[in-house]
């Protein structure tokens, strides 16, 4: 079965480390659903941070509530790749359909801290995605919005947090 020697939860998990068996793992891993999660959430520990990037974007399609509290430590991770993929399980909805959608009180205070003080521009545009959820809730997200997209050094995070900010505004004027 998918050419790997061992075909458990915990070996396919280790495969999303290996480049030549990434995709296959992963989509092995996302058929079984929750029966690998113990070992994806467990893969969140691993050495090797494709295995934590992989778990995170697993978990973005598998999170449960247990999940969660284990999501929000990642967005800390040593590696921006793993911090990317764990703000986008956290601001993601689509990718999770309804079973699951983070509050404010879980994951605001790292998204914001990212969305100002991470040194890597994919993860403070990711960042500035998940406080944007929260814009219409909560007067610091406004605020942290227009200093990113006024003071950013990147570009593209500058863009993103003012087009959030923007819809933000455009929400609490209509009373959305």
């Amino acid at each position: 079965m998918l050419g790997f020697v061992r075909t458990d939860n915990e070996a396919l998990v280790s495969c999303l480390g290996d480049p030549q068996r990434t995709t296959a793992a992963y989509r092995e891993l996302l058929r079984r659903g929750e029966d690998a999660v113990h070992a994806i959430r467990a893969g969140l520990r691993d050495r090797n941070p494709g295995v934590r990037e992989g778990c995170c974007r697993l978990l973005d399609h598998l999170v449960d509530t247990e999940s969660m509290g284990e999501l929000v430590t990642m967005a800390d991770d040593s590696d921006a790749r793993v911090r990317i993929a764990a703000f986008h399980a956290l601001a993601c909805d689509r990718c999770k359909g309804d079973t699951w959608a983070p509050g404010p009180d879980q994951v605001l205070e790292p998204a914001l801290h990212h969305l100002t003080a991470d040194p890597d521009p994919h993860v403070r545009a990711m960042a500035a995605e998940l406080v944007g959820k929260f814009a219409r809730s909560d007067a610091r997200v406004a605020a942290a919005l227009k200093e990113s997209h006024a003071n950013d050094p990147s570009p593209a995070v500058r863009k993103k947090a003012g087009w959030l900010a923007r819809r933000a505004e455009a929400g609490a004027s209509t009373g959305r």
